[in-house]
């Protein structure tokens, strides 16, 4: 992996600011170098995941033994990842490149799990189970689902956060309304469609709310979740009857969740889910949603930004320089910019990339933090942002075994100019 060097500006203590706080000339001193850490996963393992608290950094991952699935996590320290703990394991799974489990510390303190199981015979007959742990993951209540319609169709996807005060909440694709849960390639119009639905935990995990987020959906594109000041904002791959499947955006206000719109008319029309969804990241009313389409047969990463907790975005800004297979991330930083990450392909070759945005559009330079496969067995890379440090983890191949890389990055603290 080559080390990179990226030129990017945080606030010292300013908190969120607006893109009009933003010098053009921020970041111009900044130079780090992305250095790779050792990941604390094992052989066979795929699927990174992380999750930031008030704690840190915390990333889980999955690993596999002939038909037995593993769920681990470990934190990032000063010295580097804590040694792994484990969360759960069977042999009745749905483990998928896509649908990644994730762990999550509450502010409480208290761990949160979840992953998927398998619910019958058929191919996409499965559940999200929950758990959670009040010692740090020692141990881990028995695991249960926020879903009660008692059908064996799919029900994954799942995005989980910190509700307002104390609690969990989640999102998660739900195809309870769906005539078939043998393949995704089923899911006609005829046979009703995938929905996105929402629950929530109180501090003594008694389920407090399931409601219905949006009742048509892509059938298997990622959800994503983030807590503004004025409450979660989700994001999702909607799902018309004409076959236009753009991301929408949709916020919980006085306890209902508003009528999902999109952030921006891409008009991507496309017959089949194409397993690309959007990723969003807030501080205070701050929000900056990346999300993959495709114009003119090719596709591209895009950014937009909010100030007003995810109500209204800005223009899309390209972050590609080439073409995308999309899988995007993105991370908030302190000063109101922004880095994205997704997959870049041209001349053939693939590359986890990056670089930073800003609300006014402008961007730092492309990086390449390390080439990937194009396949779906490289999954979703992953990126997190923690006081003054930038994490990486993506899935690699070595050896004809799949394993969990990170790296990480220090950003240097700065002032930002104020005009």
């Amino acid at each position: 992996m080559k080390p990179l060097m990226l030129a990017v500006a945080l606030s010292a203590g300013l908190g969120a600011v607006s893109a009009t706080q933003i010098s053009p000339a921020a970041g111009a001193d900044w130079r780090p170098t992305i250095t790779p850490v050792t990941a604390p996963s094992g052989a066979n393992s795929a699927q990174p995941q992380m999750t930031v608290s008030p704690r840190g950094i915390l990333l889980s991952w999955v690993e596999r033994a002939g038909t037995r699935a593993t769920l681990k996590f470990a934190e990032r320290t000063a010295t580097g990842w804590s040694p792994a703990t484990t969360v759960a394991a069977g042999d009745d799974w749905f483990v998928n490149w896509a649908d990644v489990p994730s762990v999550l510390r509450l502010d409480d303190g208290t761990l949160a799990a979840h992953w998927l199981q398998k619910s019958g015979a058929a191919t996409y007959a499965y559940d999200v189970r929950l758990s959670y742990s009040n010692d740090d993951g020692r141990t881990w209540s028995s695991s249960f689902t926020p879903h009660h319609d008692g059908t064996k169709r799919e029900h994954g996807f799942a995005s989980l956060f910190q509700m307002p005060g104390a609690g969990l909440g989640l999102i998660w694709l739900d195809g309870r309304a769906m005539g078939s849960a043998e393949g995704h390639d089923s899911h006609g119009a005829s046979e009703g469609a995938m929905s996105v639905r929402f629950g929530t935990f109180d501090a003594m995990w008694k389920q407090t709310s399931e409601l219905p987020v949006d009742l048509r959906v892509c059938e298997c594109c990622p959800t994503t979740a983030a807590m503004t000041s004025e409450g979660p904002v989700v994001a999702y791959r909607n799902r018309t009857e004409d076959e236009i499947r753009d991301i929408y955006v949709s916020r919980l206000e006085n306890g209902q969740w508003t009528d999902g719109k999109p952030v921006h008319d891409d008009n991507w029309k496309i017959a089949a889910c194409p397993v690309n969804g959007p990723m969003l990241s807030a501080r205070g009313r701050n929000v900056v949603l990346s999300w993959f389409t495709v114009k003119d047969d090719v596709g591209h990463a895009y950014a937009a930004f909010s100030s007003d907790a995810g109500r209204t975005f800005g223009t899309p800004i390209r972050l590609d320089e080439t073409s995308a297979l999309g899988r995007v991330d993105v991370a908030l930083l302190p000063d109101g910019s922004a880095l994205a990450t997704w997959i870049e392909f041209a001349e053939q070759k693939s590359s986890f990339s990056m670089r930073r945005v800003e609300p006014a559009g402008r961007t730092s330079p492309m990086t390449a933090v390390t080439a990937i496969s194009g396949a779906r067995a490289s999954g979703y890379p992953r990126i997190a942002f923690d006081r003054n440090e930038v994490v990486f983890a993506w899935t690699e191949n070595q050896g004809g075994q799949s394993v969990v890389g990170t790296a990480a990055a220090k950003l240097a603290t700065m002032a930002v100019a104020v005009r």
